[in-house]
């Protein structure tokens, strides 16, 4: 299949998203800076479509020696889609689930040529 354009790289805001339809498959497309990541909207817990989700930054524990709790931290660095369904989280870079290996998004090949986005399946 031929890479399909979804926008402008400028059309995209940091940290935002677009789901979008390639034939009959929805894909998120999703920009963290100068990188764009797309993600088959299909959530590998239940199906649901996980790119409609919310984006978090990832809440860490904030934990000192004695493994004393002091509340929540957020990692600027880290951003998470949350599925709208049961809440499982996945990292929009990587697409894994941060408290297991085995749930995992599956992943669509993005092409940034000459300003403009392209998705691959």
């Amino acid at each position: 299949m031929e890479p399909v354009r979804v926008g402008a790289v400028d059309e995209f805001g940091d940290r935002t998203k677009r789901v979008v339809f390639i034939g009959h498959e929805e894909i998120g497309v999703f920009r963290l800076g100068d990188e764009f990541f797309a993600w088959r909207n299909k959530c590998p817990h239940q199906g649901g479509p996980v790119c409609q989700g919310r984006l978090y930054q990832l809440v860490r524990e904030n934990l000192d020696a004695d493994m004393k709790s002091h509340g929540r931290v957020y990692d600027d660095e880290k951003l998470n889609i949350v599925c709208p369904w049961h809440g499982l989280e996945f990292d929009i870079r990587t697409g894994q689930h941060p408290g297991t290996s085995d749930l995992a998004l599956e992943p669509a090949t993005v092409q940034v040529q000459a300003g403009e986005i392209y998705v691959l399946l």
